[in-house]
């Protein structure tokens, strides 16, 4: 700790999880989900989801705590061809330093944890690897926070079977935060 005539010119340090946190609160909100998913033995795939995004007051578990709840808004055939998808859902993520563990992942209905990296002030990757799958995820807020794109990678054992694409637009902004996890 510097004191005397230095201390005031010292640069100010910026926790990386207080940036995590306010990254998280830009997303809170709900959004609608224009998703293209390829697959690897089938013809890329459209598929709209609602996506809603919301915090807890207190967390029960790490510094911040989140519910992510989704629906399906139009499906086209996805879920006729890919039935291991959920047309409906919802999952709470706590963030933990720098890792967001989540009660379920999109692949899977099991809790996993991600390693997040920031990349800038509007960028995240979250990398997760759970039983024989690796994922990558990278999602970005465009156009002060009325947009994402995501896009998400996800081999198994070695070989990549999903590529996912995804543009969001922001439907309704933040409500008031949940009062504790059911």
């Amino acid at each position: 700790m510097l004191s005397g005539p230095f201390a005031a010119s010292a640069p100010t340090r910026i926790k990386l999880d207080s940036n995590l946190r306010r990254w998280f609160s830009r997303n809170l909100g709900l959004w609608r989900s224009r998703r293209l998913y390829f697959l690897a033995d089938q013809e890329p795939t459209r598929l709209d989801m609602m996506l809603r995004v919301e915090s807890f007051s207190e967390p029960i578990e790490g510094e911040a705590a989140y519910r992510f709840t989704w629906w399906c808004d139009q499906h086209y055939d996805f879920f006729d061809k890919n039935p291991r998808y959920s047309r409906e859902g919802t999952m709470e993520a706590y963030l933990c330093g720098h890792q967001l563990r989540r009660s379920q992942s999109h692949l899977f209905a099991c809790p996993s944890k991600s390693q997040i990296r920031q990349v800038d002030e509007h960028e995240m990757v979250f990398e997760t690897h759970h039983q024989e799958w690796d994922i990558l995820e990278h999602i970005r807020l465009v156009d002060q926070d009325r947009y994402r794109s995501r896009s998400i990678y996800s081999w198994r054992n070695g070989v990549l079977e999903l590529a996912e694409v995804h543009h969001e637009i922001r439907a309704e902004g933040a409500g008031a935060p949940l009062q504790e996890p059911s």
